[in-house]
Parts: structure tokens; sequence; C-alpha cells
């Protein structure tokens, strides 16, 4: 009998210990983020006063130069219905992102930004609420350099929201359809002094398996409206193809822009990856000075990146091409000789944990 008591404790005492550490990583705080930094050449050799190159999208600016971009560190955590994120970066790939602090003598090289801080209630398996800080819903790439396949950015992410403060409700009606509708600050602030302006909806559609499709719609003042389509498509398993399309028009509907970028994708092995990204982005006509109509820029862009994976560490050489029908890049290391085009090569270094 002793025996067999002491057999049925053990059993006991095992099979609590196994409940709690379930329950202990069910509830766990996850940490996750990434570190990166990069050498970029402009073939021109152009630098301008501030050591940036030609070729103006946001981040990998600097000419010639082993430069960084930003440790990122995202906090989640669920615990039942409820659930939070909180991500904070330091670097200058952060700057789009708002200030954690801004004291009067406030150093501009110094970068520190939140991307996102939000609270999360999941009503039921059909409605969840959300309120905070967000990366934006409109647009294909983001700020992470471990979300991007390509390391430079697209004008249409340059351009676009980065982030949206607000609150949403999310109604998922399927694995195939859900929808987004949301009340949101100006686009990337997280104090808004005019009060709730922005209208948000996103609708999520998967026609087939593997094909997600995102119609996302942004309007209020004086952020202006841009309407887009976001999507991809993993068509077989070595090849993908993504696709992004935007139209943002000004609230006082006086220019904005419009663009559509391709992202075919390459898997030749599971540590090695070729993609193409080609973007157009047109800068609409809009009114100058006494009513003249003034002639937006027309922008073809063209990016080849390879990915290179070992583990966590993801290698990016990357050759980039864009052209423009003024003439505002420069061909000579002074900025003397305005040119149509601008070559630049860069080779990025991303650890994602």
């Amino acid at each position: 009998m002793m025996k067999k008591s002491i057999l049925l404790l053990n059993i006991f005492l095992i099979v609590s210990f196994n409940l709690i550490a379930q329950d202990e990583n069910k509830n766990r705080l996850e940490i996750s983020g990434s570190v990166d930094t990069y050498y970029k050449y402009d073939f021109s050799g152009y630098i301008s006063d501030e050591g940036t190159s030609n070729i103006p999208t946001s981040f990998a600016d600097e000419q010639n130069s082993i430069s960084i971009g930003m440790v990122d560190i995202t906090l989640a955590q669920t615990i039942g219905k409820a659930s939070f994120v909180g991500e904070i970066a330091f670097g200058p790939r952060s700057f789009k992102s708002i200030p954690l602090f801004k004291p009067d003598n406030r150093d501009d090289n110094i970068y520190v930004g939140i991307q996102n801080l939000y609270i999360s209630y999941a009503f039921t398996d059909f409605l969840s609420l959300t309120a905070g800080y967000m990366g934006t819903f409109v647009g294909y790439e983001v700020i992470s350099p471990a979300a991007n396949f390509n390391y430079s950015t697209s004008y249409l992410f340059t351009n676009g929201p980065f982030q949206n403060a607000g609150i949403k409700a999310d109604f998922t009606f399927s694995d195939r359809l859900a929808v987004m509708i949301g009340l949101f600050n100006d686009w990337n602030v997280y104090e808004d002094f005019n009060g709730l302006s922005d209208i948000g909806l996103q609708v999520y559609f998967m026609p087939i398996d593997g094909w997600d499709i995102y119609f996302n719609f942004l309007t209020g003042k004086p952020s202006g409206t841009i309407m887009d389509i976001t999507t991809g498509w993993q068509i077989v398993d070595k090849f993908y193809l993504g696709l992004n399309a935007a139209d943002y028009i000004t609230a006082e509907r006086n220019g904005g822009f419009l663009g559509v970028a391709l992202y075919p994708q390459v898997s030749i092995s599971d540590a090695v990856s070729l993609g193409l990204r080609y973007e157009y982005f047109k800068i609409k006509d809009y009114t100058g000075a006494d009513n003249i109509i003034v002639s937006g820029e027309n922008i073809h862009a063209v990016t080849l990146t390879t990915n290179l994976k070992a583990g966590p560490l993801t290698l990016l050489p990357e050759l980039r091409l864009d052209a423009v029908s003024d003439k505002l890049f420069y061909g000579d290391p002074n900025g003397l000789e305005p040119v149509g085009s601008a070559t630049q090569f860069l080779i990025a270094a991303v650890y994602a944990f």
C-alpha cells in the first residue's frame, strides 16, 4: 500500500507540475525583435551635406558608410481574452515613429521611437476591439526590416501612413473573410488636437488557399483620403507574387499620388531567395501659385534583392535603379550635374530574434 501511495503521489505531482508549466507557458511574456546594419554606395558618388545619397525613400539613405538601422524590441502577452503589444525601437530607422521622449535640448541625432503600443480584447471569436497606437493597416511594406523582403523601401511606403492611433473593431466572419472598422487620429501622431478625425476600413478576403487580399481605405482631415490594395499569392512552393496599389488624394483635392508595386519572389532553397520589386509612382498634377498647373513627376524603380539566411541572420545584397521624368538626381559627387536616374548598391544584415 505504501508503494502504491508513493506512486500515486508522484503521478499527482508530475501532472500538477505539467499543468502549471503549461499555464505559465500559455501566459508568458513574449519578446521578439530585430537588429540591422547596412552599407550603401550610390554609383554617382553623390553625397549631400547631410551625408545622404540620391534616392529619397525611407531608410538606407546614407552614402558610402557602414550605417545602422535600429534595435527593435517587441513585448506581447495574451491572458484569457485580453492582450497587449508594445514595440519600441532605437536608431535612425525608427525616426518615422513617435518619440519616446522629447526634452527641449534633445539631440536630433538620437532617435527613440514607439512603433506599437496597443491593447486588445477578444469578446468572441467573431469580435475583438483594439485601442492604442498601431502600425498602419495600409500598404505592403513596414518599418521593421525583418518583415520586408527588400531592405530599401518603396515610394508608396515612404509617402503613405506609418502608424494609426485610435480604436478599431475586427469582425472575423471566417478564415477567408474579415472586416475592420476604426476611428483614428491623423497619420503618424499619437495625440490629435483635432480629435478622432479619420475613418478607416479594411476588408480581408482569401479567394483560394495561399492568396490573401486586403482592401484598405482611410479618410479624414487634414490627412486626406487613401485607397489601397495589398495582396500576396503563394502560387507554388517556390514562387510568390505580391502587389501593392494605392491612390492618395489630399484633403484639399489638390494633388496627391498614385502608384503600383509588384513583388515577384523565387525561393531557390531554404537558405537562398531572390526577389524583384518593380514600382511605378506618380506625383499627381497640382495647382501652384497663380493657379498654374504643376506637373508631377513619374518614377520607375527596379530593386533586385537576394535573401541569404543563416538561422536568425539574413544577409541582403541589393541593387536598385530609379528613373524619374525630371532630372531630380545628381550624376556627380558634388551635385552639379542633374540627371534623370540613379543606381545604388547596398548590403544589409538583419538579425531577427
